[in-house]
């Protein structure tokens, strides 16, 4: 979300510059006024736009910022069979997760769904290493390259030291 301003930005710069185009060209004045109500209008669309674009699943293949990333929580997984195999990534060092989908592989799709139950029996974490690998061969259907993180061990305890009690009859304390 923190680029979607700057896109929104370079979006409201190109209509701004149309429509000043459109205003000092040698026209008849309701046409400049309508290209001025035209980059009015479309300036809240491309904004709403945006907005709606935050809710929809990214295709893995659209992925330019992020593309370089080692591994990635995976949080949630849908499969859609057939259509994509949709998840929640955390990317190490941000907060927010982002929604992605990946091409449908049957093989992919059994491969996670039987790392998710083993992990969710052990109460462990899965990493997706490399998750927007471009593959050398061309082939998008690889092995997903996944890695089961148990839970960190709690540090030992130390030993409880006996409370000292003060007897009354007795010369130490």
């Amino acid at each position: 979300m923190d680029t979607l301003i700057y896109v929104f930005i370079a979006a409201t710069g190109v209509i701004a510059a149309l429509a000043s185009l459109a205003i000092w060209a040698p026209r008849k004045s309701a046409v400049r006024l309508s290209a001025v109500l035209v980059a009015a209008l479309a300036i809240p669309v491309f904004y709403v736009q945006f907005v709606e674009f935050l809710s929809k699943p990214k295709p893995k293949t659209f992925e330019w910022f992020e593309r370089d990333v080692e591994e990635a929580e995976i949080l949630g997984v849908s499969l859609s069979e057939g259509e994509a195999i949709y998840m929640w990534l955390l990317f190490a060092g941000t907060t927010e997760p982002r929604y992605y989908a990946f091409p449908w592989n049957l093989k992919q799709a059994e491969q996670l769904e039987q790392d998710m139950a083993n992990a969710i029996i052990s109460n462990s974490r899965i990493k997706l290493k490399n998750p927007f690998e471009r593959r050398p061969d061309g082939d998008p259907f690889g092995e997903l390259n996944i890695e089961i993180v148990p839970p960190a061990r709690m540090p030992m305890k130390p030993p409880r030291i006996p409370p000292r009690i003060f007897n009354p009859r007795g010369h130490d304390v």
